[in-house]
């Protein structure tokens, strides 16, 4: 997929960044976050073709959207985030609410549907979560049953209930999926069709500028041509092929979140005088509160534009590496989010600084499209597969290739992180001869550690190259320190949590697997750490400079 030039992308996350500049002060944000509501007049104004027109974004040219890639709605879905994290998430419903039409759509569909929703600034709302069945789409109770005239199949009656649906109460189109009599199937509802009820909005923890609400469908009649692509028992091998893709998406809202906090936290320092001198050059508060979450960041953009660009170029499927993005992404913007507020102390925990609302809003990104714990059995199902079939020599062709990189390029940490590789290949080895992923809890904490590896690989490629993403903003120096920061951090985990998995499930001893992993050779690489940090704190502060420095 073409996708959008860069010139225009530039153009498009410009003019979002000063909309929100204009529309969507702090003030404006906490307001309607303290009242549970919604902004219809905002999501009116961003899906206005002469104001914003953000949600022709992934519409194709041909049915009047902008065609634009994985990578341009990424990018997007990241500077959203970085406004408000509900009203992006308003936003990625509709992305989300499309995908059934344009994965099991006919053309017929395609034209009419995609058309109108662009043609109508429709709002599009995803229903196939339900109250018993979150994740595990199998245990969907939805039916739909079918209406025969004169001996034909005319249409169906859908029955049953969603919950947590985002957009549930406020919009014009839904998809809808429930079990016909030959299986899981797509179904449209538009709003107001009789029998379809869309109960009380949910009051949430966070991302109350978003709209979720539970439905009921009460014998809601739909014509046969309503169900999605024409064939029943389509709808889970529907709803898997665009994990990758939406799970991708989810990602991209954690990293810009995670980055909203850390700019936050990183302004807050030079302005914070304490013991003589700005927070800012106190490492206690640096390292701790900043450093590490920055590093992370920027190691899972790597991930998601190496995913992103896949996906534009053609590749189908790609749920573990979906699962891997959205894992690590959700869960560091979670983290950095809790240490802003740390970071600000009491002025952290008030309202009237946006990190506590930053910590509400993106913890659901660690919870939809896949929890966290879904996303690591998710990641180890996938990655084990692809061990066992290569004997264990996929993690170890990952480290060879890490290892060459080195060579050309020695100031990425490449070498740190094909050590962590290395030893993750006999982690999972361990693992099969002992047969010890027969402890669930072991599978989860080797989902993390895949996630770590994987990212770690990546972000060596990225920073090795001779040209950087248009997306970073920082200079070759200060990346390659964050670089080497993660790939550190990767190897580290992946030795030492991978020795007491080993031996905690196992008669192992674990000093003597401990040396088998080159745990001392690992611990070697953090060498020159601290120094790595200190240079990426000063870079963050001359990235995110305030120009008056004032004791508060």
């Amino acid at each position: 997929m073409a996708g959008l030039d860069a010139e225009t992308r530039k153009m498009v996350l410009e003019t979002l960044t000063d909309y929100a500049k204009k529309r969507l002060p702090h003030e404006f944000l906490r307001e309607h976050d303290r009242e549970n509501r919604f902004p219809a007049g905002i999501m009116k104004e961003m899906y206005d073709p002469e104001k914003l027109g953000i949600n022709l974004l992934m519409i194709p040219e041909q049915y009047g959207g902008l065609g634009g890639a994985s990578f341009d709605i990424y990018r997007v879905c990241e500077v959203l985030a970085r406004i408000d994290l509900g009203i992006a998430t308003s936003v990625f419903a509709t992305f989300l609410g499309t995908d059934p039409i344009f994965v099991g759509g006919s053309e017929e569909q395609k034209a009419k549907w995609i058309g109108q929703i662009a043609k109508n600034n429709s709002l599009v709302a995803y229903g196939a979560t339900e109250a018993e069945a979150g994740s595990d789409l199998v245990s969907l109770k939805t039916r739909a049953e079918h209406v025969m005239k004169d001996g034909k199949l005319v249409g169906y009656k859908i029955t049953g209930s969603k919950q947590w649906i985002s957009n549930g109460g406020v919009a014009d189109v839904y998809t809808i999926l429930a079990r016909a009599p030959g299986g899981p199937s797509w179904f449209i509802v538009e709003n107001g069709t009789e029998g379809f009820i869309r109960d009380k909005d949910e009051d949430k923890h966070g991302i109350r500028l978003s709209n979720t609400a539970p439905l009921s469908l009460n014998e809601v009649f739909v014509p046969v041509d309503y169900l999605i692509g024409g064939v029943e028992g389509q709808g889970l091998a529907q709803a898997q092929a665009v994990f990758g893709y939406t799970r991708l998406m989810v990602a991209a809202l954690g990293l810009g979140a995670g980055w909203a906090a850390v700019e936050n936290a990183v302004r807050y320092s030079q302005t914070r005088v304490q013991a003589g001198g700005p927070l800012s050059e106190k490492q206690g508060y640096t390292h701790k509160l900043i450093v590490q979450h920055a590093a992370r960041l920027e190691a899972c953009r790597t991930y998601i534009e190496d995913i992103a660009r896949r996906l534009d170029g053609g590749e189908a499927g790609l749920q573990t590496e979906g699962a891997i993005a959205k894992y690590l992404s959700t869960e560091t913007g979670n983290k950095a989010a809790d240490d802003a507020i740390q970071a600000l102390g009491g002025y952290g925990y008030t309202k009237d600084f946006p990190v506590e609302k930053i910590k509400r809003d993106v913890k659901i990104t660690c919870i939809y499209e896949g929890t966290s714990e879904v996303l690591e059995m998710t990641i180890f199902r996938g990655r084990w597969q692809e061990h066992m079939k290569s004997r264990g020599g996929y993690y170890l062709g990952m480290a060879q290739e890490l290892t060459t990189l080195h060579a050309k390029c020695p100031s990425v940490g490449a070498d740190a992180a094909a050590a962590g590789l290395e030893a993750l290949s006999k982690v999972l080895e361990e693992c099969r001869v002992g047969k010890l992923t027969r402890n669930q809890y072991l599978t989860l904490r080797l989902g993390e550690l895949i996630a770590f590896g994987e990212t770690a690989a990546s972000f060596c490629r990225a920073a090795a190259a001779e040209s950087y993403s248009e997306a970073v903003l920082f200079d070759r120096e200060a990346w390659q320190a964050m670089c080497r920061i993660h790939a550190r951090e990767a190897a580290s985990r992946i030795a030492n949590e991978g020795v007491r998995l080993v031996a905690g499930a196992s008669d192992k001893d674990g000093g003597e697997f401990g040396e088998s992993l080159g745990l001392r050779r690992i611990n070697g690489f953090n060498r020159g750490w601290v120094a790595d940090m200190d240079l990426v704190a000063k870079k963050l502060n001359e990235t995110f400079k305030v120009e008056v420095l004032v004791a508060v």
